[in-house]
Order: C-alpha cells, then sequence, then structure tokens
C-alpha cells in the first residue's frame, strides 16, 4: 500500500527549523547553484498570473527539479500585493508543495514566505562574499522592507566583522522602521538613515537593491568607490547603460532575460547578451573568475531560481522528520483506484 500521508509544515515550523542556521542555509543555496551549474536540474520558466485592471498584483508559479543529493521535485506558489502593506499585512505570501521525483506524489506542504526570503538573502550573502575583495565591509541597502532586512542578517553571518549599514527607502517611516528591527534583531549593528541613495552609493562597499521598482531609475553608478558589489535583488532598478558598463553576473542567463528586469531590457537594447559574463555557479564551480578586474563595479542579478526553493524546503523537510514537529495529515491522496476497481483477469 502507498503512503498515502502529507506532512503539513506552518510558519512557526518553518522559523524553529531555520532558526541560528544561517551558514547552512548559505551552504545550501551554494549546493543548489553548484549542481544546476553542473546541469543537474530542471527549471521551467516561471509562470505569472497577473489580475486585469491590477497589474501590482501577480501570483507566480515556479516548478523546479534538481537532483544531485537533493533529488527533489515542486513547486512554489507566491503571491506579491503590494497594497496588503497598507493593511498593515506582508506584500508576499507563499505555499511551497514538494513531490517525490520517484512516483511524482505530493510529501509535503510548506509555508514559504520564510523559506522564500531566507533563499533570496542566503543568495545574495552568498554572491557578496564570492564577490566583495574585502573581509570586512560596510553594507548599503536601498528599500527598507523584509528582504533587506534578512539579507541584513545574512551579510552578518558572511561577514562576522560587518558592524555598519546604511539604508536608504524613500518612505522615511519605513526606514525607521526597518532600523528598529535591526536594533532588536541584531544589536551589534550600527544602522544609519541616509537622506539619499546617493550617501549610500558613496560609502559602502556592498549594496543590496530591494525595492518595489517596475521600472529603472537608476541611471549611473559613477559615484561608487570602484569595486563595489551589487546585489541587484530588485531586479529592476538599474538602466541598461548601468548594466553595460558593470560586469555582470547572474544566477541563470535563460531566466533573467525576460520580465523586463533591468538585464531583459539591456539585451533588448544591445541586441545581445554578451554584457553578462557568467553565471554565480560557474564561479562556485571553478569555470569562472569571481571577479574580471578589482576595479570593475559587480552586479549580481539573481531571478531566483525554484530550484532554490526546492533546497531550501527539502532542508527543513529532514530537520522537522528530525526533531519531530510539524503535523501529518492522513490518507491525504485517495486510495489507488486500480485498487478500488481492479482489472479483471481473463
Amino acid at each position: 500500500m502507498p503512503n498515502r500521508d502529507l506532512m503539513v509544515l506552518t510558519a512557526e515550523d518553518i522559523a524553529e527549523a531555520l532558526a541560528h542556521r544561517e551558514l547552512e542555509v548559505v551552504d545550501v543555496v551554494s549546493r543548489a547553484y553548484k549542481a544546476h551549474g553542473k546541469g543537474e536540474s530542471s527549471l521551467p520558466h516561471s509562470t505569472f498570473l497577473n489580475f486585469p485592471g491590477n497589474p501590482a498584483n501577480r501570483i507566480i508559479a515556479l516548478p523546479a527539479y534538481l537532483g544531485g543529493s537533493v533529488n527533489a521535485a515542486g513547486v512554489k506558489w507566491i503571491a506579491s500585493f503590494p497594497g496588503n502593506i497598507k493593511e498593515g499585512d506582508d506584500r508576499a505570501s507563499a505555499v511551497l508543495i514538494l513531490n517525490s521525483p520517484e512516483n511524482g506524489r505530493p510529501t509535503a506542504i510548506l509555508e514559504s514566505s520564510m523559506i522564500s526570503a531566507w533563499r533570496t538573502a542566503a543568495g545574495a550573502a552568498l554572491a557578496a562574499r564570492v564577490l566583495v575583495q574585502k573581509r570586512t565591509c560596510v553594507a548599503g541597502l536601498v528599500g527598507c522592507g523584509l528582504i533587506n532586512f534578512e539579507i541584513v542578517r545574512f551579510l552578518q553571518a558572511v561577514f562576522p566583522e560587518l558592524d555598519r549599514a546604511l539604508v536608504y527607502d524613500l518612505n522615511r517611516s519605513s526606514a525607521e522602521i526597518f532600523k528598529k528591527h535591526c536594533a532588536d534583531e541584531f544589536p551589534a549593528l550600527k544602522v544609519e538613515i541616509a537622506g539619499s541613495s546617493d550617501v549610500v552609493f558613496r560609502s559602502v562597499d556592498v549594496i543590496s537593491f530591494a525595492t518595489t521598482a517596475g521600472k529603472p531609475w537608476l541611471h549611473s553608478l559613477e559615484m561608487c568607490a570602484p569595486g563595489v558589489v551589487v546585489l541587484h535583488v530588485s531586479l529592476r532598478d538599474l538602466a541598461p547603460g548601468v548594466i553595460l558598463a558593470a560586469d555582470n553576473i547572474v544566477d541563470d542567463l535563460d531566466h533573467v532575460c525576460r520580465a523586463q528586469t533591468s538585464i531583459h531590457l539591456t539585451e533588448q537594447q544591445a541586441g545581445h547578451r554578451r554584457f553578462v559574463r557568467c553565471s554565480l555557479g560557474d564561479i562556485l564551480n571553478g569555470t569562472a573568475e569571481a571577479r574580471e578586474r578589482r576595479e570593475n563595479i559587480v552586479v549580481f542579478s539573481p531571478f531566483g531560481l525554484g530550484i532554490l526553493d526546492i533546497a531550501l524546503g527539502e532542508f527543513v523537510l529532514g530537520r522537522a522528520r528530525e526533531k519531530g514537529f510539524g503535523s501529518i495529515v492522513q490518507s491525504f491522496l485517495p486510495l489507488p483506484w486500480r485498487r478500488e476497481n481492479p482489472v479483471p483477469v481473463c
């Protein structure tokens, strides 16, 4: 008789599984990028569900299979409704369904907004660890929401001596809330609110963009120091001229060249993709150098790959099984049809 049960992990279960495991999560993400770079994955394009008359709202499906040591498949279904923020709720909500690659049956359903935020932040911090040329750095954060908050968490994990961050948001109150959350969670970190984005650019070694920008608004990074690393997590802040002047690293070239990202717009303008030097997986696998020239500004543009959700979801699921938390929904799947309707023997 096949197993018909299903594991369900709530937000509290996810938090318990991930607490204080930042470096392990960075390693999970690193191994996923390496496996993807070696072709040990299947990664269809994300599917965007848009709503007529409400262009700001969308729900995205990210199906993926990751082989190697993970060997799991699944899909993340993540909604982005910016108007939720005005109601005091989070912009994003998500679930992750994990499936067995042996029989296709779903094995678990996980609340996934935290998994999504942590895999995004861990990927950005991993890129910073690989690309930043010194071990001590000052961080700049443009956009004071959950994603940059988690990026602070992971930057501190990979740069233990990080003790200062400059933050900027168009909404000053968002920056104040961000600073308070950082003071509560990271008391050793000195967070300063900048009066403009230019102040951030001039003063830091690594810059993370996690904004809600729908189209490019930044047309130059000339004010930045040579060698600055830009974590372009929100993907649509930089104008094509900025991209063309930078040393560009991506997570997956085919995926990031769509949906009107800055990389996509630059491809449309330039008529080619040669301005992207390599992927982060290429660097991790040793087939590309981390830096082309020390003085170049490096831009890392991660589209956000479903394989990362699968990898981290499986990590969380393993922790849940090991520690005995989560809920089992018994007999979630139906009995096999052929057992109820046996094939007659002729």
